[in-house]
Formats: structure tokens, C-alpha cells, sequence
């Protein structure tokens, strides 16, 4: 049973401060640093840790800077040896694993996170407790991630109120693109033509525009560094849209046309389009809305050789399924342990079966 005593959060912005203080809620002496001094002492002063640097090694290290920051931040950090464990807050996974291998980190005791959380207003100042509460908390090991790492990376998202959910960086990236950073980019294009709009036609804005336009007012700084580290996936899924927004478009000239069947060809189009994003839409309230009835574990047991967890989420995901929550069972200097993964029910054969192609031994 990991318990984590000491942490240290580097990075004192929205989401490091939110986690400091949801630790510091649940007895965890956190310990504070960022580059901007000014930062530290606003977190500090809202309960979030201390400005004060350990003393000894801490249990854990949460990075929570820029995701093109990560990769020196951490080697940096192990240079010191200020952790037994690091982990990262970084919303883009892959470059930053990459760049992490490359400078010969030790990757035994790091794993990728992403809470999936945030809000319009940056800063320790837009920080609180419950931030996480409910949301999902991407974590992805390495290739030789140890058991101990993964317990610890678990304790913090219990911590903070989260669900684990395991992927590979690389499903991690292209998930967030499709709904995150896409979304933003989008949201920011419609919010742009309200620029130059004459006051009274904006004056009439709804609920509609507004929920549609919300994340549009997040730091644009903030969303170069996030854009700028998974450009080609964001790239490929805006490529993607804009054929539909070509349809779109001819759907709705072809509904001023003076022309019956050109008026109903176009109507049709439109109406598909319609159809197609509630479809899509109604995906996102069914997971949300999935009952605990739903999800059904499967029990694999694993050896206790570095890399074991890691390749059990990656045969995982190659399968399709993704992981809802997981549960380790495992004690020091036992051969082997149970690790029991939570699954929706139509996916559970699925997993049972390819895990079993795979070799895994199962309970």
C-alpha cells in the first residue's frame, strides 16, 4: 500500500495548485516551486504547500509546466534526486515520452498523466480543491514503468478525487485532439466572427453562442504551447471537418436554390449533417451517464518484472478497449499480483480474448 507522505509540485498554475491543494486536503505535506517566485508565494498563501524546499527525498514529484518544458524539468529534477516518483501534468503525451527516453531519464520511476480538467481563468489564482473531482486522469506508463511508480501515480489521482484511466501516449494524443484541442480551435473560429459583428447583433447572444464560445477565452499563450505540441494530430482531425463543413456549406446554398430537386438534395445534406452531430453528441452523455452495472472487471495476474503494467495497458489498447479504472493487488517481494481492469461489458470478451491471445494468465 503506497502512501504518499512529501510531494513536490513544480509549476504553481491552475492545475499544480488545484492538485497541491486537494493533497494538502488529504494530509500530504506539499512542497511548492516555480520559476516565478511571485507564483509560489500566491499558491502558498492559498493553502496549496510550502514555499520551503524538502528536506530529503519526497514520494513524488508532479510536474505541472508547459508540455514542451517537461521533458528538461524532469531530467533536471532526477538529476537532484528530489523523488522516488515523477509524474506530469502535460494535456500532449508522446513528444514529451519521447524527449524523456532521449535524455536517458530514468524511466522506471515516470509516468505520463493528464487530468482531464482546467478552466478559462490560469494561474494559482483560478485554482481549487475539487477541480479534479469526477474527471478523467490519463496516465501513461512507459515501456518500463515499475509497479510502484504506477501505485503512487493511482494514489495521486485518488487523491485529487479522479478516475485512472491507462493509454498509450500515443491514443492519448490523438484522443485529446479530437476532443479538445480541435473543439478549441473550433470554438475560437466561431467566437472570431463575432469580432467585427455590429454590437447589436452580438448583443443578441444566447446560452447557445456562449457554451458554444466559452473555451475560447483560455490563454492563447497557454493553447500555442498545447497546439504547437500536437499540431499534426489537431491538423489532421481539422482537415478531416472541413469536408463536412464543405457539405455544410453546399447543403445550404443549394436550400436557396430556386430549383425543387436542388432544394431537397440540399436539404437532405444539411439534415444528415444535423443528424450525424447528435449521434455524436449523444456518445458523450451515454459515457457520462454509464452506470457502475455497466462496467464488468476482468482479473489478470502479472509478474512483478519491470515493464509488466505497461505492456498489460498497451495489449490493452491495441485490442480496442479502454480502461475505465483499475485496482493493483500486490504486496513487496511477491512473485506476482492481480491487477483487476474495469471495462464496459460489451468490451470485456473483447479484452478477455486478446488478452488471452496475448499470454496473460487470468483469473
Amino acid at each position: 500500500m503506497v502512501t504518499m507522505e512529501d510531494v513536490l509540485v513544480v509549476g504553481a498554475g491552475l492545475i499544480g495548485t488545484s492538485a497541491a491543494l486537494a493533497m494538502k486536503a488529504r494530509g500530504a505535506q506539499v512542497h511548492l516551486r516555480d520559476a516565478d517566485p511571485a507564483t509560489v508565494r500566491i499558491a502558498a498563501s492559498l493553502g496549496a504547500g510550502t514555499a520551503d524546499a524538502p528536506r530529503g527525498t519526497v514520494d513524488l514529484a508532479l510536474v505541472a509546466v508547459p508540455p514542451t518544458l517537461v521533458p528538461s524539468v524532469v531530467a533536471g529534477l532526477q538529476a537532484e534526486g528530489v523523488a522516488r516518483h515523477y509524474t506530469d501534468v502535460a494535456s500532449v503525451k508522446a513528444g514529451p515520452q519521447r524527449d524523456i527516453i532521449a535524455l536517458d531519464c530514468d524511466t522506471r520511476c515516470y509516468i505520463g498523466g493528464h487530468p482531464m480538467a482546467g478552466g478559462e481563468r490560469g494561474g494559482p489564482l483560478g485554482a481549487r480543491p475539487d477541480l479534479f473531482d469526477g474527471c478523467n486522469w490519463v496516465l501513461t506508463p512507459t515501456p518500463d514503468t515499475d509497479t510502484e511508480t504506477l501505485n503512487t501515480a493511482l494514489e495521486l489521482v485518488t487523491m485529487c478525487g479522479a478516475v485512472p484511466v491507462m493509454m498509450e501516449a500515443t491514443a492519448h494524443d490523438r484522443a485529446v485532439g479530437l476532443v479538445s484541442h480541435a473543439p478549441h480551435v473550433v470554438a475560437s473560429l466561431v467566437a472570431l466572427l463575432l469580432e467585427d459583428a455590429e454590437e447589436r447583433a452580438v448583443s443578441l447572444a444566447g446560452p447557445g453562442v456562449r457554451d458554444l464560445t466559452r473555451i475560447a477565452a483560455a490563454d492563447p499563450a497557454l493553447w500555442m504551447d498545447i497546439l504547437g505540441a500536437n499540431a499534426p494530430v489537431v491538423a489532421d482531425l481539422l482537415e478531416e471537418m472541413s469536408g463536412d463543413l464543405a457539405d455544410a456549406v453546399a447543403g445550404l446554398r443549394a436550400m436557396a436554390a430556386t430549383d425543387e430537386d436542388k432544394r431537397s438534395g440540399g436539404a437532405r445534406t444539411v439534415e444528415t449533417l444535423l443528424r450525424r452531430g447528435r449521434s455524436g453528441r449523444a456518445r458523450i452523455s451515454g459515457k457520462r451517464g454509464t452506470r457502475p452495472e455497466q462496467y464488468e472487471t476482468v482479473t489478470v495476474v502479472i509478474g512483478d518484472q519491470p515493464g509488466e503494467l505497461a505492456r498489460l495497458f498497451t495489449d490493452a489498447s491495441r485490442a480496442g478497449v479502454n480502461v475505465e479504472d483499475v485496482h493493483l493487488e500486490h504486496s513487496a517481494g511477491q512473485p506476482t499480483g492481480q491487477v483487476h481492469l474495469s471495462v464496459t461489458r460489451d468490451l470485456a470478451e473483447v479484452l478477455v480474448k486478446a488478452l488471452g491471445e496475448r499470454g496473460w494468465r487470468q483469473r
